[in-house]
């Protein structure tokens, strides 16, 4: 009882959603005194199911972060894991498994309303009593109940997405991420694998709705807050999984791009500008985007970083609309010129 009491105390301390992770497997695997916790990722990518681990523990090792080796993966496809699929499929609360040594499997997926894109797994040599499910069963509704809080807190209310609060945090950790990425040192002659390294990088782009104050004055707010949320229905559904899709007030969102060469970035965000300007929007009918978008170095303050993307996004804005600009290559087209302060930036 002391144990689980203890493990309630750290899980429930945590205001970050890695943190949690890491406390609930830990708590998992002791309690159940398990071989092996992992905190599971349900993506839903082009209507098809994808697991990928998120945290992992073994007996007598740290729980750690699980970081993909390619961050476009999106794992592997859930009818890998037949009883995991089952279960997901007819809403139940846990699904186990034996594999071909004997090992037993249990899942545990956190459903929120109807809806679940995590999931426990805990392995262990030997079959799970009713009694290790119950406090199990009890840990991981704590463990959704303050997932919730944090989304709650993390997110806008109106689309969803994470919110103002919560981007400098992520931002910190994309700038704390190149910097390693950027230490990173080759033996000679590696050159290849060096240039590779160097084209992949992180990004951050801008987006704001073109004219949307006339879409407010023209059809009311309430058509406008619906133009906002097909924004950002358009924005998680044009982006990659492993991306960061922000709200920051009014008609302004900001993504965080993750490790991707300029074409894979432009690519991305071109994909995402020309879904919307397809789109049919209600009574609204027509409405585009306009994006600025800059790489992330770990050398910048994340006020540059910002000001660079918005001075991009100011020229987009200004030159026609409408259109994606990445600031390096304005800067060195003559177009814009290098400025480290946030003149035309409307964030601060």
């Amino acid at each position: 009882m002391d144990s689980l009491l203890k493990h309630m105390v750290d899980m429930t301390g945590h205001r970050d959603h890695a943190m949690l992770d890491i406390s609930v497997i830990s708590a998992v695997q002791e309690l159940a005194r398990a071989s092996q916790a992992r905190v599971l990722t349900i993506a839903n990518v082009r209507g098809q199911l994808f697991v990928r681990p998120r945290a992992a523990v073994g007996a007598g090792s740290p729980a750690r972060m699980v970081e993909l080796a390619d961050p476009s993966n999106p794992g592997e496809p859930i009818a890998s894991f037949p009883a995991l699929a089952a279960c997901i499929a007819r809403h139940e609360s846990n699904a186990d498994a034996i594999d071909a040594e004997g090992n037993h499997t249990l899942w545990m997926p956190i459903w929120i309303g109807d809806k679940a894109d995590t999931c426990l797994e805990i392995v262990n040599p030997t079959p799970y009593t009713s009694d290790t499910i119950h406090t199990i069963g009890g840990v991981v509704s704590v463990y959704r109940n303050f997932q919730n809080l944090l989304d709650y807190s993390e997110r806008d209310s109106l689309t969803g997405l994470l919110n103002r609060k919560t981007f400098d945090d992520q931002l910190a950790k994309m700038l704390h991420s190149s910097g390693e990425q950027e230490a990173v040192s080759l033996p000679p002659g590696e050159t290849e694998r060096r240039h590779h390294h160097e084209e992949e990088k992180q990004w951050l782009a801008v987006v704001d709705v073109d004219h949307f104050k006339h879409v407010n004055d023209k059809f009311g707010h309430l058509y406008g807050d619906e133009v906002l949320i097909l924004i950002a229905n358009l924005l998680q559904s044009s982006f990659r999984a492993q991306d960061r899709v922000f709200r920051f007030g009014g008609e302004e969102f900001v993504v965080l791009l993750r490790s991707t060469t300029l074409e894979n970035a432009k690519k991305i965000i071109d994909r995402f500008r020309i879904n919307v300007e397809q789109h049919d929007f209600p009574q609204v009918g027509k409405v585009t985007v306009s994006v600025g978008f800059t790489s992330i170095s770990a050398y910048d303050a994340p006020v540059v970083v910002l000001g660079r993307a918005d001075q991009a996004l100011y020229y987009a804005k200004s030159h026609g609309r409408n259109m994606s600009c990445h600031y390096d290559e304005l800067v060195s087209s003559g177009q814009l010129q290098t400025i480290e302060s946030n003149d035309t930036a409307e964030f601060f």
